[in-house]
């Protein structure tokens, strides 16, 4: 099935096209994959960068900087909630970094390392928002 593709949010590229960003065309993509595989998501600034809510809740962020690779932040927004005793979601392919067990994070340095784990990380985004 071919993925199609979604309206960006106008205000997050705006703010893009201000940073002149050396990795812009990853952050393209991975705004890309992040809605099409979770249409239910909106985007917004936060945090310096792009963030996905689902009913105003902070799902999915997009650090940007330093500008020598993208990392996205699974987590559960900033209000503090209860620990789950295990992990979030599992990940048997080592993607994602664990910081907490309500919080991972993603690393990618090219379109190249986006293009590999691409199902993986489509298959990640929609455990997290089912989870969290």
């Amino acid at each position: 099935m071919t993925k199609q593709k979604v309206s960006l949010n106008a205000q997050v590229t705006t703010f893009l096209d201000n940073l002149e960003h050396p990795l812009r065309k990853e952050i393209e993509q991975l705004r890309q994959e992040i809605l099409t595989t979770c249409p239910s998501l909106m985007e917004n600034i936060k945090w310096n960068g792009p963030n996905y809510h689902l009913h105003d809740k902070d799902r999915i962020t997009m650090k940007i900087q330093p500008p020598r690779a993208i990392q996205l932040i699974f987590h559960r927004g900033a209000k503090v909630l209860a620990m789950p005793k295990e992990k979030l979601i599992s990940d048997d392919t080592g993607l994602l970094v664990w910081r907490a067990n309500d919080r991972a994070v993603a690393t990618f340095k090219s379109t190249a390392d986006i293009n590999q784990h691409k199902d993986v990380l489509s298959g990640l985004i929609q455990q997290w928002i089912a989870k969290a």
